[in-house]
């Protein structure tokens, strides 16, 4: 005995030692590497991929499923072809450095409203308008574990209104699809390639025609061939003209995609005119 101590081996210590790790919780998550990461494991991703894919097809306007969808398929190496295309150019370069949000604050929407009609930032401001909804509206990323790839995928998800806003395609069903399949053959986020194959299944004959005839094609072509849109840092080309940028950047501007609607309605509206006629004037003769 020293010090009022006893000195003997516990035969107890290894029964301790389980027991202790018994009562440990079973699933621990890792620590979070940013403000709101939450580290998933990968049933629950795989879980998280299985309910948004089903909820964003049978309620694609439920923006809740569409932004659990877009983590869930966010894999890391489309993450890092991603930072290694912005790490081989100057302005990606940066933008990782500088780390810019895309919202209505850093933007001030009021100047973007005084700017002459040809500029991104006009266009910008137009879009937003006309479709009714803000940059605000974009969610923060939570479920991609490593720091600088979630900001990447943030900074997708803050730059989709400006792929809307320089093409002029309007946030309806066939518009998402076109951008989504955009995004999809530029930058390669996985999500927007589900969202452009299964999409179209709710859609209507006439619908899936315009898509296949004119808008994949041209979505597909300008996706493939122009500069990646995740190194445009729009924030300093806000005063540019938009006609410009969309010939540096190897863009076209599609056929107007409301105005095509208003014309195969109208058209169908003189269909049934004429057929209405027709059925009255044999009706006349009998």
């Amino acid at each position: 005995m020293e010090r009022g101590e006893l000195h003997y081996d516990d035969s107890n210590k290894e029964y301790t030692e389980l027991l202790e790790r018994k009562q440990a919780p079973t699933f621990s998550r890792a620590k979070p590497e940013y403000p709101g990461h939450v580290s998933l494991y990968n049933w629950e991703k795989f879980m998280m991929f299985l309910g948004s894919s089903m909820g964003s097809f049978f309620h694609p306007e439920e923006n809740k499923y569409i932004v659990a969808l877009g983590e869930s398929t966010a894999i890391e190496p489309v993450l890092k072809s991603l930072q290694a295309t912005m790490l081989s150019d100057a302005t990606g370069r940066q933008i990782l450095r500088e780390r810019p949000r895309i919202t209505s604050t850093s933007l001030n929407l009021d100047h973007l409203r005084s700017l002459p009609e040809n500029t991104i930032g006009k266009s910008y401001i137009t879009w937003l308008d006309r479709e009714g909804v803000n940059p605000d509206t974009r969610v923060a990323v939570k479920y991609i574990d490593n720091e600088e790839l979630a900001y990447i995928f943030q900074r997708y998800r803050e730059c989709h209104d400006f792929y809307h806003a320089i093409t002029g395609l309007p946030i309806i069903i066939e518009g998402e699809i076109s951008v989504k399949v955009l995004e999809f053959m530029n930058i390669g986020i996985p999500m927007s390639g589900l969202g452009a194959a299964f999409a179209p299944l709710r859609l209507k004959p006439s619908q899936r025609k315009r898509l296949r005839e004119i808008y994949y094609p041209w979505a597909i072509r300008n996706g493939l061939y122009s500069k990646p849109l995740i190194n445009v840092y729009w924030e300093r080309i806000l005063e540019m003209d938009v006609g410009e940028f969309r010939k540096q950047m190897g863009i076209e501007r599609p056929p107007d995609l409301r105005d095509m609607r208003k014309e195969y309605f109208a058209k169908r509206r003189r269909e049934r005119e004429i057929q209405e006629a027709a059925k009255t004037t044999k009706t006349a003769h009998s």
